[in-house]
């Protein structure tokens, strides 16, 4: 009888037991799927798309600077070209690539239906498409990007984006067409690369220090340069100062979280030794 009171309470210890490890076990592996989804969810669109970003601001009016960033969204291919289009509906005649070594660039233009005019003159014809290819072993390998600089020019006035559907062509012949525009809701399966851009500069066209040096060759020297005096720098100067005013904040963050981990040091050392010191024993009376 005792033997078999022994072996029961001895089973009924060490089945709860196991049963807890199983549920431990069962909610580690769910909580650690769910973070591995999100993960995966949330990582990878943001990581697999082509997009477009200034450099600075492009405001309306003037001009930019715009990298076009190209990630490999494959793991068993080269990125070995790509071909950038240009909104027909907003053409854009100044476009200088930058080079990108191991990368022949090509620019494409396109006859105007209907001329427009820049700094006084009429242009009849704007880049339709600017197109980069690899030679020799600078494709973009997968687990990394590439950057493609542009500067871009005049941007228009009557638009709030630009849309650059591009094609992004694999050393195995696959094409990728990010072509998608915006529709205002979720983002679409291939987006195309969108440039914001931004209000226009005080001096109410946005246009760069680069077009005002040339405006101020052709005989508006004083006027242009009391512009830049007063305009023409807010971008850098709000620029530096925003950057100025960031460095200032982590600066003074760090001092304070600096001090209170020093103030919290020197009270913890202080509870310490309050608490192992031993009071002195009182001397024994001469006899």
């Amino acid at each position: 009888m005792n033997a078999s009171r022994t072996n029961t309470s001895r089973r009924g210890v060490s089945r709860p037991s196991t049963t807890g490890r199983n549920r431990t076990a069962r909610r580690v592996a769910v909580v650690g799927g769910v973070a591995a989804s999100a993960v995966v969810l949330f990582a990878g669109p943001a990581l697999a798309h082509v997009g477009v970003q200034p450099v600075g601001e492009a405001a309306k009016g003037g001009y930019a600077t715009v990298n076009f960033k190209v990630p490999n969204e494959r793991d068993d291919a080269s990125t070995v070209k790509l071909e950038v289009n240009f909104p027909a509906e907003h053409p854009l005649a100044s476009v200088s690539p930058q080079a990108v070594p191991g990368w022949k660039i090509v620019v494409t233009k396109s006859k105007l239906d209907k001329p427009i005019e820049m700094h006084g003159k009429q242009i009849t014809e704007a880049v339709s498409k600017v197109t980069w290819t690899a030679t020799g072993d600078a494709s973009v390998a997968p687990g990394y990007f590439q950057q493609f600089p542009l500067s871009i020019g005049q941007l228009p006035e009557d638009a709030d984006q630009l849309v650059f559907k591009t094609l992004q062509t694999y050393d195995d012949k696959d094409v990728v067409r990010w072509i998608d525009a915006p529709t205002g809701g979720a983002e679409p399966e291939s987006p195309a690369p969108v440039l914001a851009l931004t209000a226009a500069t005080a001096d109410g066209h946005g246009a760069a220090a680069g077009a005002k040096d040339d405006d101020a060759n052709k005989g508006g020297a004083a006027h242009h340069a009391s512009d830049e005096g007063e305009s023409g720098g807010t971008g850098s100067a709000a620029s530096s100062g925003g950057s100025d005013g960031t460095a200032r904040g982590l600066g003074i963050a760090g001092i304070v979280i600096g001090a209170a981990g020093v103030a919290f040091g020197v009270l913890a050392g202080r509870r310490r030794t309050s608490s192992t010191s031993t009071p002195a024993t009182p001397a024994t009376p001469a006899a």
